[in-house]
């Protein structure tokens, strides 16, 4: 049984939560974001919530119980609230700037890195080495985020690369005489 499939997803004021057969779609202030759920699931809305149920008690229905719900309360969070995710650069003459759609990075390489950012993200760069990523949707977020991440990841000897804000890099010891 699903701990997490059994709570109802509560709907904030400002958001509207339309189900139509398998399809959710959720509107509010930052946008509107819709998901396609799984067959072996069904969907109830009451007042202020959606509830996730089981169609039948097979393996794969309980398995996508909570995966559901969660993807559900992501979608209402997402255009009440949005995700974000910060990263942070470290390392000598490692930087970052906007250039119109782009994100120009400067990571050591011989060449600058120039990444579009996609639509529904917005990226700040408050510092040189300091960038924000937001918007609706989680997964985009987290994919961009690791994408940029991915140009320069930390190394463990002098922690230099782009890192998630709240990531600890476990520093190894160099070579010794």
């Amino acid at each position: 049984m699903s701990r997490i499939g059994l709570q109802p997803v509560a709907i904030p004021q400002g958001v509207t939560i339309d189900v139509k057969g398998q399809t959710v779609t959720a509107k509010g202030k930052l946008g509107t974001l819709s998901l396609v759920v799984s067959e072996d699931v069904t969907l109830k809305r009451e007042d202020n919530a959606v509830t996730v149920q089981v169609k039948n008690d097979t393996k794969r229905a309980r398995m996508a119980w909570g995966s559901v719900r969660a993807n559900i309360n992501n979608l209402v969070r997402g255009v009440s609230n949005g995700f974000s995710r910060n990263l942070e650069i470290s390392g000598v003459g490692y930087r970052a700037a906007l250039a119109g759609k782009d994100l120009v990075l400067t990571l050591g390489y011989s060449h600058e890195i120039r990444y579009p950012i996609p639509e529904g993200i917005t990226v700040k760069v408050e510092k040189p080495t300091a960038i924000a990523i937001s918007g609706a949707d989680k997964q985009k977020v987290g994919q961009v985020a690791a994408e940029i991440r991915g140009f320069r990841p930390p190394e463990p000897y002098k922690g230099k690369g782009i890192k998630y804000a709240n990531e600890y890099i476990l520093r190894k010891e160099g070579k010794k005489k």
